[in-house]
């Protein structure tokens, strides 16, 4: 299975990368958009969407898209929507584990989730080093978590929603971004203060998790083990964006140039 990951990864990523700076914009966004549509057509099915609620869910969020495209002096708002939501709406849902229901409930959610990640993909592409270096924060925050959970984990995160989560990868993840936080700044930033940029990698880091999580309340909730099938050893896409749809909104509200 760790195999199956690395190979698709070592498909997706050169990809990824390739269209960040490559595409032009009017494409690049299109791009996204279809990555958002498969990440809906996952999130219809979490939340038990019929086939009529989960086209509704669809064409709002292709006319939300269009929206924000035209209007960029929203951008700043919804980011900072996206951040309250991941920092304040979202740890309470995993305190009180509630079942998205409905195309009120569960399309609200899930407009909150997809919406601010495609526009902060969209705007990042104009510095789309910058944008896969800050990426990088989430993908070694993953990694990290993962290796010093699976060599130290003892104390469970949230064993009611993802069992296999620990207080020591958490740990593994903060020590490994720390250090890549300090790396960054020297190497990149260092006309910026150095607190900041820690700070806003921990934070990264720490809406990644929390995305991780709530996508795992979401197919808990549902009774599956993975948002879908189309990525060989990650599952969907969900499975695959499920901490960048929390701390991408955030890179974008700290680090998008105007």
């Amino acid at each position: 299975m760790l195999k199956l990951r690395i190979l698709t990864v070592a498909v997706l990523l050169p990809a990824f990368a390739g269209c960040a700076f490559f595409l032009p914009h009017a494409a690049w966004a299109l791009a996204m958009f279809m990555a958002v549509l498969l990440a809906a057509s996952e999130w219809a099915l979490l939340v038990s969407f019929d086939n009529v609620q989960g086209w509704i869910f669809k064409i709002g969020l292709a006319c939300g898209c269009w929206v924000l495209w035209r209007q960029p002096q929203w951008d700043w708002a919804v980011y900072l929507a996206s951040t309250v939501f991941w920092v304040f709406a979202v740890p309470l849902a995993l305190w009180r584990k509630p079942r998205l229901r409905g195309i009120a409930a569960g399309g609200v959610a899930g407009a909150l989730v997809l919406l601010p990640m495609w526009l902060a993909a969209v705007r990042l592409q104009s510095t789309p080093a910058l944008m896969l270096a800050l990426l990088a924060v989430v993908w070694i925050s993953d990694s990290a978590a993962y290796g010093a959970g699976h060599a130290w984990g003892r104390r469970k995160l949230a064993p009611s929603i993802s069992p296999g989560k620990s207080w020591e990868g958490v740990a593994g993840a903060f020590v490994a971004v720390a250090v890549y936080a300090a790396v960054f700044h020297f190497a990149w930033f260092p006309e910026t203060d150095f607190l900041f940029v820690m700070a806003a990698f921990l934070s990264i880091a720490a809406l990644g998790i929390i995305g991780d999580l709530f996508e795992s309340l979401l197919k808990r909730s549902a009774g599956v083990k993975d948002s879908g099938t189309l990525l060989p050893g990650h599952g969907g896409v969900l499975d695959r964006i499920d901490a960048i749809t929390a701390s991408l909104p955030l890179v974008a509200l700290l680090f998008a140039q105007s």
